[in-house]
């Protein structure tokens, strides 16, 4: 079934990786499927492989001075780049390396009509293609994956969510975690109002958007001061 989206904003992603099976799944389903099948993110795969220039299919190989571990090769990787340049093309390499991945840097690649995103294997890339090609090196973590393509997968979710129309409201993504305000989320309730012995608020049932406007706001204040003051 056509999803249908009101025109606007339009991305491309292309994401560069060794398992591009391993996206087909979270690609396929819920908003990004939906996006996709609605015009809004046109999602390419890329096998890194397909870049390669001999017969195995080499795309690492070891360091030089030695060391553990193998390195996703400068060529290979400018290949695949190149094959996609446009002037207006952000590089993204997903890597432990890069600076931490936040809302707001959501909020700024959203603005981008095209981002190719590198996912990072192994023990990482040669520099040089760091140097020559790379617009911007994100992390979402300080922990390290066995490959760049889980690290892919959050940013472009976090991304696409944030397009014009993804989203059934346009308040949504200002309310949540992390947003605007730079607060946590206020707590949320549904029906029934009264659940094993506790109740919904009392504010909340009482139509005063105003009163419930200021209980929110308090709310998501005392709540980001106990879990996450860092964000104050």
């Amino acid at each position: 079934m056509q999803d249908h989206f009101c025109a606007g904003h339009f991305m491309r992603i292309d994401v560069a990786t060794l398992f591009p099976d391993a996206f087909q799944g979270p690609f396929d389903q819920s908003m990004i499927g939906r996006a996709r099948r609605g015009g809004v993110v046109e999602i390419n795969l890329i096998d890194l492989r397909d870049f390669a220039v001999d017969r195995r299919g080499t795309v690492d190989d070891s360091p030089f001075g030695g060391g553990a571990g193998m390195l996703l090769k400068a060529d290979v990787l400018c290949r695949a780049v190149e094959s996609r340049l446009q002037p207006e093309t952000q590089v993204l390499l997903l890597t432990p390396q890069g600076e931490r991945f936040s809302q707001p840097m959501a909020e700024e690649l959203s603005g981008s009509s095209h981002l190719f995103m590198v996912c990072g294997h192994y023990e990482g890339v040669d520099e040089r293609f760091r140097q020559t090609m790379v617009d911007r090196e994100i992390s979402i973590g300080d922990y390290v994956l066995t490959n760049g393509g889980l690290a892919a997968m959050v940013v472009c979710d976090a991304v696409v969510r944030l397009l014009p129309g993804v989203l059934g409201s346009d308040q949504s993504a200002g309310a949540d975690s992390f947003g605007r305000n730079n607060l946590l989320e206020y707590p949320q309730f549904t029906r029934p109002a009264s659940f094993r012995g506790m109740k919904v608020p009392q504010v909340l049932l009482s139509g005063d958007h105003q009163k419930i406007e200021q209980w929110r706001c308090r709310q998501a204040r005392i709540r980001t001061v106990g879990r996450r003051p860092d964000m104050l």
